[in-house]
């Protein structure tokens, strides 16, 4: 009686073990690249913004992105003032926004597809995503304007956004170093160092006396 028991218990346990595993097999695997996409796309409101300070080297006119008010070109000279970018992280992915150093205004791009300067940059359509391609160049697309990217002609003039494709050369960028003055507090560093002159006090006067008497 007791081995007829366990032989059920068995059987029930199998029975179990097998109707899970069809059960398993009827739901999909979770889509990890989608949740990953998803959970990008999202602004991070929580986390403190990682700022980064580049330039925006450009592929076709050999200048630098600059944004000086409401006109962004690719003209600026390596160091210039105004090629100096602050980038700011809007998600856990490569999504970012661009502020010129010096003019103050965000890097965005209008429903007509020309890129404008903005004092504030919060709206959607002041948000890239840094595509890093095959080539090793960067390009940004556009979080708004799916497959709208930033370009530049040879003259360093922008690009109507809805005439772009990520293979083309308008599109890419380098990141570089800005090499102009150091920011304050390091605006000082090249001066001499002063010395500071004390006034002698009159118990050190009469100390340097009796050496000199003896």
């Amino acid at each position: 009686m007791y081995g007829i028991n366990q032989r059920s218990f068995y059987l029930s346990l199998n029975f179990f073990v097998l109707c899970y595993n069809v059960q398993g097999e009827n739901h999909p695997s979770p889509n990890f690249k989608q949740y990953v996409r998803t959970q990008g796309a999202a602004t991070d409101q929580l986390s403190r913004r990682q700022v980064r300070v580049y330039q925006l080297y450009s592929r076709t006119s050999g200048k630098h992105v600059q944004i000086q008010d409401k006109r962004v070109t690719a003209t600026a000279e390596d160091g210039d003032l105004y090629a100096r970018l602050f980038v700011e992280t809007d998600t856990f992915g490569s999504r970012v926004r661009i502020k010129g150093a010096e003019s103050g205004r965000y890097l965005c791009m209008n429903r007509k597809g020309k890129l404008v300067g903005k004092p504030k940059g919060r709206s959607r359509d002041c948000i890239f995503t840094e595509r890093v391609l095959e080539n090793n160049y960067t390009a940004l697309q556009n979080a708004k304007y799916d497959g709208w990217y930033v370009a530049f002609t040879r003259k360093g003039r922008p690009i109507k956004a809805s005439r772009t494709r990520e293979n083309q050369r308008e599109v890419h960028f380098i990141k570089r170093l800005h090499m102009g003055p150091p920011p304050f507090p390091n605006m000082d560093q090249n001066k001499h160092f002063d010395f500071i002159q004390f006034s002698t006090s009159p118990r050190a006067k009469r100390n340097r006396k009796s050496h000199t008497s003896t």
